[in-house]
């Protein structure tokens, strides 16, 4: 049989396989969330989600160094507030001593290289477990705004180095960067969950902060999962508003939705992993009815691929290690 073109020369060795492969994982490429809790020398598994903590501050910071010194830039930052601190409003969010302005000021002072993201979303604060203000059953906009450009400007002051807001008001990119703009803070950067799904993938998330919705869902704020166009145009206004990063959230069920946002926009995209993703490749290795480790690349590659140039995943300390070895 004589051939032209034999494709499998290509792939017969790792060594030719690495030389040509199209999408390449790197350290570089993450963004590492974190969960912060009160108190100290605390590391509590979460259930839900097999192999990851939630942390007390001091062993958060060590953590972070651990993170820091396999080649992790970034880290994205959730705490858990405190029941008896919750309440409508969400003034715990942009109080000066909260655990999340005391956390931005540790990992600065601890790794001022690092890059520092915080969510900025009332949720965790929140008496209800909802991303906004609620008024007679209903999550009010605008004035869910007015707090979140408090609150941004408060993770700003403690030194963040981009604001993360994840709860899909409209409106909100553009009044936290005049919010910021107005209140000198220049250099503080806003990746965007521009395209976050209504996804039943999330539930692990809610048991690591205690920040399930108390009545309903977030079907009025957060994007059908049937929806495509929508997707790119949430992220293009975004863009429009200040944004300088965007995020399409989840990732594995919307590798379609990071290629259209790849394709239509000139800022960076990233892409978060979230726990529901992370907990069924934990829960199927757990039955031995798939690789861990395989599975975890080639799902983080496929998100690459798809067009993220960031991950935010909880597979990111177990991946770069892997990346590494080799």
């Amino acid at each position: 049989m004589i051939l032209q073109r034999r494709n499998r020369i290509l792939r017969q060795s790792p060594a030719i396989r690495s030389m040509v492969a199209e999408t390449i994982l790197q350290p570089a490429d993450f963004i590492a969330p974190l969960f912060i809790d009160e108190g100290e020398n605390i590391a509590t598994e979460i259930a839900s989600m097999p192999g990851y903590y939630r942390r007390s501050l001091d062993l958060t910071v060590k953590e972070v160094k651990e993170l820091w010194s396999l080649g992790i830039k970034c880290v994205l930052i959730f705490i858990k507030c405190d029941d008896a601190l919750k309440d409508n409003t969400g003034k715990e969010a942009w109080h000066k001593n909260g655990l999340m302005q005391r956390s931005i000021k540790a990992i600065k002072d601890a790794i001022p290289e690092i890059v520092v993201m915080t969510d900025v979303a009332l949720d965790p604060y929140s008496s209800y477990g909802h991303d906004g203000i609620v008024k007679n059953g209903e999550i009010v906009n605008d004035e869910t705004v007015e707090a979140l450009i408090k609150m941004s400007n408060s993770h700003a002051a403690a030194g963040a180095d981009f604001v993360a807001p994840s709860d899909m008001m409209d409106g909100r990119i553009g009044a936290i960067r005049n919010g910021l703009e107005e209140a000198g803070f220049t250099r503080t950067g806003i990746m965007s969950y521009s395209a976050k799904y209504a996804s039943c993938f999330y539930g692990p998330f809610r048991d690591a902060l205690d920040s399930a919705p108390g009545f309903g869902d977030k079907k009025t704020y957060q994007m059908d999962p049937a929806n495509r166009l929508e997707a790119i145009k949430e992220t293009l206004m975004d863009i429009e508003e200040g944004a300088d990063i965007v995020m399409v959230k989840p990732a594995m069920a919307y590798l379609d939705i990071i290629r259209e946002v790849k394709n239509a926009v000139e800022v960076p995209v990233s892409a978060y992993q979230v726990s529901g993703e992370y907990a069924m490749i934990k829960a199927a290795a757990k039955m031995g009815w798939l690789n861990e480790e395989k599975a975890m690349i080639e799902s983080l590659t496929s998100i690459k691929r798809a067009g993220a140039d960031l991950i935010a995943s909880y597979f990111t300390k177990e991946a770069v290690r892997l990346i590494n070895e080799k």
